[in-house]
């Protein structure tokens, strides 16, 4: 494989802020093609496993992101001197509704909740974890919701498709009894 090819990818994935896809890769780079991005992200993904560093790329938001692995979380919030930002957990049932059950308007949600979510959806509009999808043929048009990158890249998902199933879930909850 090309060494200057996975060195110019390695740097735009540093430089990224955000997870980079080999589409957006092969965009920056005239005359490659997609399938020699995705044989460089696979070798640069398999040597930084290989090498045991604090960091991983990591596959999410359907793209390629350096990632700190999270047994060093704490430290890196003290040094940013961050305080983890939490959703409450009216929030995080709203988001899994949504996520599940997308797109989805917020009466479908609410009749799912049995509460009024307004302001929850503020909330997660505001954090970028969910978007207005659209509107549904229905009378007064209500807004349709979906979840964004962002929200596949704080719950570290590859896509929509890596979500747990309702299977996974109850066998979770299973192994936490006893």
């Amino acid at each position: 494989m090309n060494t200057s090819l996975k060195l110019i990818v390695e740097s735009l994935l540093f430089a990224g802020s955000e997870p980079l896809t080999p589409r957006q890769i092969r965009s920056l780079l005239p005359g490659k093609n997609l399938k020699e991005i995705k044989q460089v992200l696979k070798e640069l993904k398999n040597e930084y496993e290989t090498m045991k560093r604090s960091f991983l790329l990591k596959e999410v938001a359907e793209g390629y992101q350096f990632r700190s692995l999270p047994l060093y979380r704490p430290y890196i919030a003290n040094m940013l001197s961050l305080t983890p930002s939490r959703l409450s957990r009216a929030a995080l049932e709203t988001l899994s509704i949504i996520a599940y059950k997308q797109p989805i308007i917020k009466q479908e949600i609410e009749r799912l909740r049995g509460v009024d979510i307004a302001g929850i959806l503020r909330m997660l509009l505001k954090k970028g974890l969910i978007r207005i999808a659209g509107r549904k043929a229905l009378p007064g048009r209500p807004i349709i919701y979906g979840t964004t990158g962002k929200f596949l890249e704080l719950f570290d998902l590859k896509n929509l498709s890596s979500l747990p199933t309702l299977k996974e879930i109850e066998e979770l909850g299973d192994g936490e009894e006893g």
